[in-house]
């Protein structure tokens, strides 16, 4: 059979780090090991009732078989803008500042395509989320890395940007509660950021996917309730985190006019919007009772503090996160991320994600999320201790 040879652009797509990561995890556990795995970002509790029960509903509408409206449901747009209303006090115009998405990740990867031309400059947290540099490469962009250092809360400090940089960049990727670090973002930092977009005229891109996840009684700012955001940017949220809806794929954008317009018209050429029945379900979780969320951010809070209580218990110097799902570990003396995620895989079957899958200054870190019961947890962490690294 004839092989077809790959285009330029798919080989200059950045590799899948984490396919890596698969295959070792395949490989022990085809071994025959219980592998406790908290490498992933995969939530593990079920979509709530209702909204599965609303989806079983809307299936049954005979209008909803044929092709949705391009641009999504008008009632979709309306619900977002009641739940940034209600959960923000932020006002939005359903027919103008929100697009609706496939999932959080459609948007993070279309927004380069939709604003950057070839050799543009896109601004992006190292570490961060890998699929925005898929987005970048897709464009034909280039990229450069802000780092996220403890000494500055993993927050960009702009003072290290050169202006001649800030000039050159036309896009800049920001994400709290982060992904991988857990880190919330005050509102200083949103404005002195919207201060540095407007100046250099940048567009900012709020990647809010863990929005609803903040623990110990904060709840995570959303960068449109600063001042000036819609002038210069957007929010990407996803259903996925907060309602247990990651293999439904639906997400929106919102915030400022000209971007949401772009976003709409690159999804012109690539779908004709979401099933129906998928955004009705989407509609029902924006607007009905929000208990579901409250449960989830108690039940993810109880399994970082029985986590975390455990690591410092066997000494290691561990900080608890304040936000997402995820918590960002140290590794110890002697070992780079990676070789101590492959001795933990190795010797105690235990998966973490190395922090240099994030990007060279999530070197000397792993990523573990907190996507298992507390019991396995604590299994996790006694197999820990019994390597004596602490």
């Amino acid at each position: 059979m004839k092989k077809f040879e790959q285009s330029n652009l798919l080989k200059s797509l950045p590799e899948q780090f984490f396919a890596k990561l698969v295959s070792k995890v395949t490989k022990v556990m085809a071994d025959g090991h219980d592998v406790i795995n908290l490498g992933q970002g995969n939530p593990d509790q079920p979509t709530p009732q209702h909204i599965v029960k609303s989806l079983q509903y809307a299936v049954e509408k005979p209008e909803y078989h044929k092709y949705s409206p391009f641009r999504g449901q008008r009632f979709l747009k309306e619900a977002v803008t009641t739940f940034y209303k209600r959960e923000y006090g932020v006002e939005l115009d359903a027919d103008k500042e929100v697009a609706i998405l496939f999932g959080g990740k459609a948007g993070l990867v279309e927004i380069p395509q939709c604003l950057l031309n070839p050799g543009d400059i896109a601004l992006v947290p190292d570490p961060g989320y890998p699929d925005y540099w898929s987005g970048v490469e897709l464009a034909g962009a280039k990229m450069a890395f802000m780092p996220l250092l403890a000494e500055n809360d993993f927050l960009p400090d702009y003072s290290k940007l050169s202006d001649e940089l800030k000039e050159k960049a036309k896009l800049m990727f920001l994400n709290y509660p982060n992904n991988p670090t857990g880190a919330i973002a005050s509102k200083e930092f949103f404005e002195e950021t919207i201060e540095q977009a407007k100046k250099h005229d940048i567009c900012v891109v709020h990647d809010f996917a863990y929005g609803a996840i903040g623990f110990d009684g904060e709840k995570p700012l959303s960068f449109l309730q600063v001042d000036g955001a819609k002038d210069v940017g957007i929010e990407i949220y996803t259903l996925s985190k907060t309602y247990n809806m990651a293999g439904w794929r639906v997400g929106f954008a919102v915030g400022n006019e000209s971007v949401i317009e772009a976003l709409n018209l690159l999804q012109d050429h690539l779908y004709v919007s979401l099933f129906s029945a998928v955004q009705e379900a989407a509609a029902t979780a924006l607007l009905e009772s929000q208990q579901c969320v409250a449960d989830l951010v108690a039940l993810y809070e109880s399994r970082r503090n029985t986590f975390i209580k455990g690591l410092q218990e066997i000494g290691w110097d561990v900080t608890a996160p304040p936000g997402s799902f995820f918590a960002w570990l140290p590794v110890p003396k002697g070992f780079t991320s990676e070789t101590f995620a492959d001795t933990l895989l190795e010797k105690a079957h235990v998966v973490v994600a190395p922090g240099v899958g994030f990007g060279p200054f999530g070197e000397g870190y792993v990523r573990v999320g907190l996507l298992t019961e507390e019991d396995r947890l604590r299994e996790a962490v006694g197999r820990i201790k019994a390597l004596n690294l602490f």
